[in-house]
C-alpha cells in the first residue's frame, strides 16, 4: 500500500457520483474503477463474469438461485468456499480484488463496498455523493431517455438495493454521514467542484495524519 491514496465513492443514484469520480481519476492522474472491478474480480476468482453482474450491488439472493448458479463456480478448492452461496463468494472476490487494486497504486473506487473492503488503510478517503432528487431525476431521464416518472422508479430501486447490499456486507449503514469521512450534494456544487472539494479534503487528511 505504501502511500497509495485511495478514495472510494458511494452514492445516490443519479449523484453523478460515476462522473465525479472519473473527474477525480482524470485530476490525480490515476484510474477510476467501477464496473471494472467485477471483470478483473471475475479474472481472479474464476468465477464466471455474468454472475458478477447479476448480484452487482444487489443483496443476498434466494438460496434456490444460489444452488443453481454455484455449478458456475470454479477456482477455488475448500470446501469452506465450496459450500459458500455464490452471492457470497461474489462479494469475497470482489473485496479480494479491491484490496489488491489499492496495493498496487492509488486509485479511485466507486461503490461495491470500496471503502468497508479498505477501512484498515490508512490513505482512503471515503465520500458519500448525495443530490437533490430534481437533479438526480433530471440526470436519470437524460441518461435513460426515460420519462420523470419512470426516472422515478430507478431511482428509488436502485437506491434500496445499494442500501441493502452495503448494509448486510459492511458494519456500516449506507448513506449516514457517520459511515463516511466527507458526505458531498453535488447539486450545491456540480461535478467538477464536488471533485475538487475531495481532492482539497484529502490533501487536509493526509496533512491532519502526518502530524
Amino acid at each position: 500500500m505504501a502511500g497509495n491514496l485511495v478514495i472510494t465513492i458511494g452514492r445516490q443514484c443519479g449523484s453523478g457520483g460515476k462522473l465525479i469520480g472519473q473527474l477525480l481519476a482524470e485530476k490525480m492522474g490515476v484510474k477510476c474503477y467501477d464496473k471494472e472491478l467485477l471483470s478483473m474480480a471475475a479474472k481472479h476468482s474464476g468465477l464466471c463474469e455474468e454472475l458478477f453482474e447479476k448480484h452487482d450491488e444487489r443483496p443476498t439472493s434466494s438460496f434456490l438461485y444460489s444452488l443453481v448458479m454455484d455449478s458456475y463456480s470454479m477456482g477455488y478448492t475448500s470446501s469452506g468456499y465450496s459450500d459458500m452461496p455464490i452471492n457470497h463468494k461474489i462479494f469475497l472476490a470482489q473485496f479480494d480484488t479491491i484490496k489488491k487494486l489499492a496495493d498496487e497504486a492509488s486509485c479511485v473506487m466507486v461503490g461495491r463496498c470500496a471503502d468497508y473492503a479498505l477501512e484498515d488503510y490508512p490513505n482512503v478517503v471515503s465520500v458519500f455523493i448525495s443530490a437533490n432528487d430534481s437533479d438526480k431525476l433530471k440526470r436519470l431521464q437524460e441518461l435513460y431517455n426515460v420519462d420523470q416518472s419512470k426516472a422515478k422508479d430507478i431511482m428509488i430501486k436502485t437506491d434500496k438495493q445499494r442500501s441493502s447490499y452495503y448494509n448486510y456486507y459492511s458494519n456500516k449503514k449506507w448513506g449516514d454521514p457517520r459511515s463516511y469521512d466527507l458526505c458531498i450534494n453535488s447539486s450545491a456544487t456540480g461535478p467538477e467542484g464536488a471533485a475538487d472539494v475531495i481532492l482539497d479534503f484529502a490533501k487536509a487528511k493526509q496533512q491532519w495524519r502526518q502530524r
